[in-house]
């Protein structure tokens, strides 16, 4: 874990960069519109929104990053951490960086006394799904995955959603 570090300034144009490459890869460019400004606000703020590591293993700057926030349970009733994005460059994998990444996360947590790790992997992603396994990680079967954007969350901020009644009030 020698080459995973807490990203710093100086690190945030590579991890923009980045950030941008895996959209590519996720198939999605189009939806990726991350800034340099946007990003150092989020994690260098007075109370940071957003945390971050970085893969260095030779200190001539960063090769992958972990980018995370955190989330609340309220039956543990303590803080999980939600892994936003995890990825290494094409280039270095097969080094571990990966798993180092993952490895410093889940020691984080552990060290902080949260409940949880947790995270999204697209379904067709093969490889990053064997990854995760091989980590002992477990796919969270019966639940999926809602999101309010654009002008449905536009619609439902305003109250001019429609919606049927739901079961929770």
């Amino acid at each position: 874990m020698g080459a995973v570090r807490p990203i710093e300034p100086r690190d945030v144009p590579a991890v923009v960069a980045m950030v941008h490459e895996l959209a590519e890869y996720e198939r999605l460019p189009q939806e990726c519109h991350l800034t340099e400004a946007q990003l150092r606000a989020s994690l260098f703020a007075t109370r940071p929104a957003v945390f971050g590591l970085v893969a260095d293993p030779d200190g001539t700057g960063p090769v992958g990053y972990a980018l995370w926030f955190l989330n609340y349970s309220t039956w543990e009733g303590v803080h999980g951490i939600h892994l936003e994005d995890l990825y290494v460059r094409p280039a270095a994998r097969g080094r571990g960086l990966g798993r180092d990444l993952l490895t410093r996360l889940a020691a984080i947590a552990h060290d902080r006394g949260h409940a949880r790790v947790e995270w999204s992997v697209l379904d067709w992603n093969a490889p990053s799904i064997a990854f995760y396994r091989s980590l002992g990680a477990e796919p969270m079967d019966g639940w999926t995955t809602f999101r309010l954007s654009g002008p449905a969350l536009r619609r439902t901020a305003t109250g001019s959603a429609r919606s049927t009644r739901s079961p929770a009030g």
